[in-house]
């Protein structure tokens, strides 16, 4: 938590300069222990610990795992064995037939991809013993802000090798990483919306995009428009008419949750202006499991729709509180296809890469669990509170627990204050006349029941 405070800019590759003390308890946590006292048997005990994996962002991914995440070899789990290109003045991330089976009829496709066939297998797996291998072998350029940013082209995309590497474990464990969902979830929503409403500057349906596909001679019906030598991009197939925009905004500022389940969505909605404004992540993720695939269904084709639709199921049960093995089996399967399709339906530069790392999310979730234990909601929503209260920055701790207080003590005198309005008795922002239940304590928030209480009708 500390951390977060002193590093006031982006440390890049000298993230490990402020790791050293923390890797140093590690070594010593695993080597020696600590003598601890437990209470249930009354004796002491050697404690030691160790670290699964870390969560971050994906500019932080690059930070503590020592491999870049921008350029052709931006995944970090593909490696350079990824399949990028360069797009409409970006690098972007084809080449996913190579997940589906070798007898797969997509894979004899062309015109209906990149113009090529795919006869390569899916990436290989790199162990963490491999990963430490091909390190040992490299020579890096020391920590500092002056030292040269150019590096050997025989270190792929390798930025320095990760100080966690001197933990004994480090190189054993099967996930040392995570790929964070609430940032992919919240880019791929991004990308998504911004294109089928043609939002400008956030649709990736451009111009550059357009003369992208000329170049490579494919899908021809999305080619500029050429009248008296002057070039026109018209609206793709893919992309919603003006009066059919404006319906499915007035339907998302229509829709109300319960409090405590989203913010108030119509808040950022323009209709007028045909965008959305201030979204937040939550926002992103409830809006693309909840009412993405209920406000597009009969506002664009088909074929368009129903890869939509698999993606929002695929994170609405990727964020499951229980997962499955066999369902995320089927998931690994579903993205597949959803990626595929996207190949076929939008342009080469739709494909960023946070779309691409959506195909290794099964595979995390398989190793580790439940994604609500991975992502980065509640260590952002507590560090954000915590930056907030630091208004001396010599003393970070004593600001903390300064603020801390004051936030018990006015919680517990809001508890007792009954002619003031708090947040413990304010009316809901959306009150449907509900009722709470007194008898079943389950329901925390109020309700208005279906049929008759009284005569044992269930609610």
């Amino acid at each position: 938590m500390m951390m977060t405070v002193l590093i006031t800019e982006d440390p890049g590759r000298s993230i490990d300069v402020y790791l050293r003390p923390l890797v140093d308890e590690l070594k010593d946590l695993w080597t020696n222990g600590v003598r601890t006292y437990d209470k249930s048997t009354g004796k002491m005990f050697t404690l030691r610990a160790a670290v699964m994996w870390t969560v971050n962002d994906f500019p932080a991914y690059a930070m503590v795992s020592g491999w870049s995440t921008k350029g052709y070899m931006a995944c970090p789990v593909c490696k350079e064995d990824v399949t990028s290109g360069w797009h409409a003045g970006k690098v972007c991330y084809l080449g996913h037939r190579r997940w589906m089976p070798w007898d797969h009829e997509w894979r004899e496709k062309d015109k209906e991809f990149d113009g090529n066939t795919e006869r390569r297998l899916r990436p290989r797996e790199w162990s963490g013993d491999e990963i430490l291998d091909q390190l040992n072998r490299l020579v890096f350029a020391p920590f500092g802000k002056t030292v040269s940013r150019i590096r050997p082209s025989t270190h792929m995309n390798w930025t320095h090798k990760p100080m966690f590497f001197e933990l004994p474990y480090w190189s054993k464990l099967k996930l040392r990483h995570n790929l964070d969902v609430m940032h992919v979830e919240k880019n791929v929503f991004d990308t998504l919306v911004g294109t089928i409403l043609d939002i400008e500057r956030k649709t990736k349906d451009t111009i550059k995009a357009r003369l992208d596909l000329e170049r490579m001679g494919i899908r021809r019906g999305l080619w500029m428009n050429r009248d008296n030598d002057k070039a026109r991009r018209d609206l793709a197939f893919f992309s919603m008419k003006p009066n059919d925009k404006k319906e499915f905004l007035k339907f998302v500022s229509s829709v109300k949750f319960p409090d405590g389940y989203a913010s108030n969505i119509a808040r950022c909605v323009n209709v007028d202006g045909g965008k959305f404004t201030g979204l937040k992540s939550h926002d992103c993720h409830v809006f693309m499991q909840r009412l993405l695939p209920v406000g597009i269904r009969h506002l664009l084709l088909e074929d368009v729709v129903k890869p939509i639709i698999l993606l929002s199921r695929f994170f609405s049960q990727l964020t499951a509180k229980t997962l499955r093995k066999t369902d995320m089996f089927q998931l690994r399967h579903d993205i597949v296809q959803v990626l595929c399709k996207f190949e076929m339906i939008f342009p080469p530069a739709f494909l960023t890469s946070m779309m691409h790392v959506m195909v290794h999310l099964p595979e995390e979730a398989l190793l580790a669990g439940p994604v609500n234990y991975r992502w980065m909601y509640p260590i952002e929503r507590l560090l954000g509170e915590l930056k907030k209260s630091v208004r001396n920055r010599a003393k970070p701790e004593g600001s903390i627990v300064e603020a801390w207080v004051q936030y018990e003590s006015l919680t517990f005198c809001g508890i007792y204050l009954k002619d003031v309005e708090t947040v413990f008795n304010r009316p809901q922002r959306n009150h449907d006349g509900g009722m709470r239940n007194e008898k079943l304590s389950v329901f925390a928030q109020s309700a208005r029941p279906f049929g008759d209480p009284g005569r044992g009708e269930s609610y």
